[in-house]
C-alpha cells in the first residue's frame, strides 16, 4: 500500500522552500524598481501557503519512505514545482498564456535552458532573477536538500536520494544520506559564489553576475542577456564559465574529494578521465576547423571551440557562437555532442559518460568472449566488478532512450515541422541542454512551437531530468499493485 499522505507531507515541505527560494528576488524587483514584486510577494505566498497546509495537515505521518513512494514523491514534487515556479511569470505579465509559461518553468527546473522567450533583455529583474533560481533549484535537485533536512521532519529519505540521484554510481562521500547530502549542497553553493565573485572581477555587474552564477553551476545555460554569453566577449569571463561548467558536470563527490586533498580518488575515476579525455581530443579536432570555416583569430577560434564543446556535453547550453554556421559536418559534430552528458552525480542532463563507458567497455569485451567463449572477461569501472544486473540497465536505458528520441522526433515532425527541427528540439530537450540544430538553434528560441508541441517538450524534459525510468515506471501496472 502507498502511503499517500507521507508523499503529502513531503511535498508540503519541497512547496515551502520552492516559496522561501521565490523570496530573493524581490529584494532585486525593489532595488530596480522593476515594478513585479507583488508578483513575486503573491507566487511566494501562494507557495508557502499552499505547502504549509500540506505538511501540517499530515505532520503526524512517520512512516519510513519506501522505494515506490520516492519514486512518487519525485516525479510528483518535479511537477508540482513546475505548476508552482510558473506563478511568476503569468501574474508578472512576463508571460501572457499558459502553455508558455509551462514550457518556461519546466525548462528552468529541469535545467534544460530553452526559451520560448524573443526579448530576454525585457524581463523585469525580479522575475530574471526568479528565472535563474529555478535553474540553481533543479540543478543538483531539491530532493537532495530535503533529504539533508528528512530526519527534522521524521520521515527518513534513503529512498528519495535514489530516485534522484542520477546515474548508476553508488559512490558516498559519508555513510548517513543526510550528511552525503549536506556536503553536496555545501560544494554546490560554494561553487556558486565562486563563480559569482569571479563573473563579477571579470566585468559582469552584480545582478549578471549572480544570475550566471546560478545557472552556470547549475547546467542551465539561461542568461539576462538576449545573446547569451556572447554578449560578454571577453577572454575572462568566457574561460571562467567553462572553467565552472566543466566543473558542474563533474561528478560532486569528486569535487569534495579534491577540495579534502584525496586527488588520488579523483584519478582514479574512468568516468572522469573519459570525460576530460573526449573533452580536449574533441577541442583539438575542432578548433582548426572552426577556426577556417569561423575567420576569427586562432585564440577567438580556439575559445569558441573549447566553451561550445565544455557547454554542450555539460548540457549547459550557453552560447558564443553559431556553431551551425561553420558548415555540415561540424554542425553535426556539435549536434553528436547533445548525446554525452557529463559525469553522473554532477548537474549535468543526458545520458551521462559513466553509460557510454561502461556500454563502449561492454562492447570491446564482447569480442574477447566470442574469441575465447569459456573465458570468464569481466568488466570493471573503477576497479570494481561492473554486474550483468547493471549491464543490463545501463542497455535498456540507452535502447529506451534512442527510442523515444526516434518515436519524440517523429511526434514534432507530424505536427509540420522540418526533420531538423524535430530532431533538435527532442534531442535538446531530453538531454536537457537547451540550443541544437534546424530553427532551434544557438542563436534561435522555442517560441515559434505550436502550444502542443511545448507542452509535448516539455514533458521530455522532465522524462530527462530524471532519468527515464523514474517516470516511465508509474506507467506501468507493476508499481501500482498491492504488495
Amino acid at each position: 500500500m502507498i502511503h499517500f499522505k507521507a508523499i503529502a507531507k513531503v511535498l508540503g515541505a519541497l512547496l515551502i522552500l520552492l516559496g522561501g527560494l521565490m523570496l530573493p528576488g524581490i529584494g532585486f524587483s525593489f532595488y530596480y524598481n522593476s515594478g513585479d514584486q507583488m508578483a513575486l510577494i503573491y507566487s511566494a505566498f501562494v507557495s508557502l501557503a499552499t505547502g504549509a497546509m500540506l505538511y501540517f495537515s499530515f505532520s503526524k505521518q512517520d512512516q519510513n519512505i519506501r522505494k515506490r513512494e520516492g519514486y512518487l514523491i519525485v516525479a510528483l514534487s518535479w511537477l508540482l514545482m513546475s505548476l508552482f515556479g510558473l506563478m511568476p511569470y503569468l501574474v508578472s505579465g512576463s508571460i501572457s498564456n499558459l502553455p508558455d509559461a509551462i514550457f518556461e518553468s519546466v525548462s528552468g527546473l529541469t535545467t534544460t535552458g530553452a526559451t520560448i522567450l524573443t526579448d530576454i533583455e525585457a524581463l523585469p529583474e525580479g522575475i530574471l532573477f526568479w528565472r535563474s533560481m529555478t535553474q540553481w533549484i533543479g540543478g543538483l535537485g531539491i530532493i537532495v536538500l530535503t533529504v539533508a533536512i528528512l530526519p527534522l521532519l521524521g520521515i527518513g529519505g534513503i529512498e528519495l536520494f535514489v530516485a534522484e540521484s542520477p546515474g548508476p554510481t553508488s559512490d558516498k562521500l559519508h555513510p548517513r544520506i543526510r550528511e552525503t547530502a549536506k556536503r553536496l549542497w555545501f560544494v554546490y553553493v560554494g561553487l556558486t559564489f565562486m563563480a559569482g565573485i569571479l563573473y563579477y572581477l571579470g566585468g559582469m555587474t552584480f545582478f549578471d553576475a549572480a544570475n550566471h552564477a546560478l545557472t552556470t553551476m547549475a547546467t542551465g545555460g539561461f542568461s539576462t542577456k538576449n545573446s547569451s554569453m556572447a554578449f560578454y566577449d571577453t577572454a575572462f569571463i568566457q574561460y571562467v564559465a567553462v572553467v565552472f561548467m566543466f566543473l558542474a558536470g563533474t561528478n560532486f563527490t569528486l569535487i569534495y574529494f579534491g577540495i579534502t586533498g584525496r586527488f588520488q580518488k579523483v584519478w582514479r575515476s574512468d568516468e572522469f578521465r573519459a570525460y576530460l579525455s573526449v573533452v580536449l581530443l574533441l577541442v583539438i579536432l575542432l578548433a582548426i576547423p572552426v577556426y577556417y570555416h569561423s575567420g576569427k583569430p586562432l585564440e577567438n577560434a580556439f575559445r569558441d571551440t573549447l566553451f561550445q564543446v565544455v557547454s554542450l556535453i555539460t548540457t549547459t547550453g550557453y552560447v558564443t557562437a553559431d556553431y551551425t554556421s561553420y558548415s555540415n559536418g561540424l554542425t553535426l559534430v556539435f549536434f553528436m555532442l547533445l548525446f554525452f552528458g557529463g559525469c553522473a552525480g554532477s548537474t549535468s542532463g543526458g545520458i551521462k559518460f559513466v553509460r557510454h563507458l561502461t556500454f563502449f567497455k561492454n562492447a570491446i569485451l564482447e569480442f574477447k568472449r566470442i574469441v575465447h567463449p569459456r573465458a570468464v572477461v569481466p568488466l570493471k569501472i573503477n576497479g570494481d566488478r561492473v554486474t550483468g544486473k547493471i549491464i543490463t540497465h545501463i542497455i535498456n536505458f540507452l535502447l529506451i532512450y534512442l527510442i523515444i528520441f526516434v518515436l519524440g522526433s517523429v511526434v514534432i515532425s507530424a505536427m509540420g515541422y522540418d526533420i531538423l527541427t524535430s530532431f533538435g528540439a527532442v534531442a535538446t530537450s531530453l538531454g536537457n541542454v537547451g540550443p541544437a540544430i534546424g530553427l532551434v538553434g544557438p542563436v534561435d528560441n522555442f517560441a515559434f512551437f505550436s502550444p502542443v508541441a511545448k507542452i509535448f517538450l516539455a514533458f521530455l524534459m522532465l522524462l530527462g531530468r530524471l532519468e527515464l525510468f523514474t517516470i516511465l515506471i508509474l506507467f506501468t501496472p507493476y508499481f501500482w499493485r498491492a504488495n
